[in-house]
């Protein structure tokens, strides 16, 4: 039956590697196509390109585990990432695609905004560059612990002894493929695979709830009133103030997520970000209405069955596992890799053009050729997944906190640096300096003191929070307070 299992992965992996090795062949001759696929993104594919790369493994093991533990309060942060999506769509997608074009063509976030305020733009490409690739190899650790725990759970004892755990042996599985296809490729296999990768995530979110409460063991969802969790059905139970606004503002980090908004960059016209926008959306939705759906139907099922959950972040393997045929299985595991692999791809590309475009090219090599640049890139890729594994390495890692740390740097840094960069003729270089600085700062140090919030019943404020407000806070006064240069008030987009 295992044998199966392994079957269905091994097509998936193989199917990843072949998309791979077609974009290498397409795609990166040159810095914009391996950065950006040429700006030549269909809307279909960048839709779900940057889905697939937003909702990594979180949402099938830390937002249904979530709802295993908790119930339907825990629902608040899918909604406030959604409505934050339709901001983003709207605000940000077509501003972003049409000014990194026309302020010269800028193949990363960093690069853009050195164009946009050219007074500060050494400055601002290199502190952009470090939040980027600081936060990014926390956020692949991130998604490196999700890969590891599916073959601790899923494969225990089947994998062959190599000297290393089986959580090891998951993760250096899992970075091994992604960073194959990902330095073969560059940004059209990363896109191309989460093409399919998203189809996959979604299907697999619509069938296992449906199976979970209809199939063998379930009753229809008759039993979720009666988990004994008190108001595990309720949207307000023991809800508090602090962890509402700390669920829902997670909405804001996709203002500022690289991996995220680069996709907006690279869709072939302006006038099609309508398009993917409607695709991207519906495929949101539907994926995260599948995740609360497998969270609260995996704790009904397990209840009335008698199942015994360790982790509640394993709901989804174990389930996997039990109820399907070991080639679905092997499907619904490439799923949970497909939502992971998605994310680390693109992170690893990012982080990566950071360190090629706004390091190596800045300081050490101006005149690289593109052949070099496109090399070079590949050889960061694989350095920042080495940083990420070794981060990944403790098994008590939790995916969702990670994942929570990482997208809050970004969110506070980049969010209304981003916004303000794209829709305010008033904002300054120094100004721009400012808020990345003020946003990364007050989120780490948020952090660190553990003023942040266990999500929806623990204390504190989650730290995008005072991040996002004092970065804009800091870009205003210190616009207000500085004098733009010519050449910044020449270019700078109308209100």
């Amino acid at each position: 039956m295992e044998t199966a299992t392994l079957a269905s992965l091994a097509v998936y992996f193989i199917a990843m590697l072949g998309i791979g090795l077609y974009a290498w062949k397409k795609s990166t001759e040159d810095s914009e196509g391996y950065l950006l696929a040429g700006r030549n993104l269909p809307p279909a594919v960048a839709a779900l390109s940057a889905g697939a790369s937003d909702m990594s493994g979180w949402l099938l093991l830390g937002l249904p585990g979530a709802l295993y533990a908790a119930g339907l309060v825990e629902a608040w942060i899918g909604i406030g990432l959604f409505l934050g999506a339709v901001a983003n769509w709207i605000i940000v997608a077509p501003r972003l695609r049409e000014q990194t074009e026309s302020y010269g063509n800028a193949l990363t976030i960093p690069q853009f905004l050195a164009n946009r305020f050219p007074s500060q733009g050494t400055t601002l490409r290199v502190v952009s560059a470090i939040v980027i690739v600081v936060f990014f190899t926390v956020y692949t650790a991130a998604g490196l612990v999700g890969g590891g725990k599916l073959f601790e759970t899923a494969f225990a004892g089947l994998l062959p002894n190599v000297g290393m755990s089986d959580y090891m042996l998951g993760i250096v599985i899992t970075a091994g493929i992604v960073l194959a296809y990902t330095m073969i490729g560059g940004f059209l296999a990363v896109s191309l695979t989460d093409f399919v990768q998203g189809v996959i995530m979604m299907v697999a979110l619509v069938v296992m709830p449906l199976v979970v409460m209809f199939g063998s063991g379930g009753d229809g969802g008759e039993s979720l009133s009666e988990v004994p969790v008190e108001g595990f059905l309720s949207l307000t139970e023991g809800l508090t103030f602090l962890g509402f606004i700390s669920a829902v503002t997670w909405g804001l980090g996709y203002f500022g997520q690289p991996h995220i908004i680069v996709r907006f960059m690279a869709i072939d016209t302006v006038e099609k970000v309508k398009t993917a926008r409607n695709v991207g959306l519906t495929w949101m939705g539907i994926s995260l209405a599948g995740a609360l759906g497998m969270g609260l139907a995996g704790r009904a099922y397990a209840e009335r069955n008698g199942l015994v959950v360790d982790d509640p972040e394993t709901i989804f393997i174990v389930l996997a596992d039990l109820l399907f045929h070991p080639a679905v299985t092997g499907f619904l595991f490439a799923a949970l890799l497909a939502a992971i692999m998605s994310t680390i791809s693109s992170q690893l590309l990012v982080s990566s053009s950071s360190l090629t475009e706004d390091f190596y090219r800045l300081f050490l090599r101006k005149n690289a050729s593109e052949r070099e640049a496109v090399n070079v890139g590949r050889i960061c890729v694989a350095l920042v997944a080495v940083a990420a594994i070794v981060i990944a390495s403790d098994p008590t890692s939790e995916v969702l906190g990670l994942v929570a740390n990482a997208w809050a740097g970004f969110g506070a840094a980049f969010g209304p640096l981003v916004i303000l960069a794209l829709t305010w003729r008033g904002m300054t270089g120094a100004g721009a300096v400012a808020g990345l600085v003020t946003g990364a700062v007050v989120a780490g140090t948020w952090i660190a003191l553990e003023w942040n919030a266990s999500f929806l019943g623990g204390e504190g404020l989650y730290e995008i929070v005072p991040g996002f407000i004092a970065a804009w806070i800091a870009i205003v006064a210190v616009s207000k307070a500085t004098t733009q240069s010519a050449e910044t008030r020449a270019r700078a987009p109308a209100e």
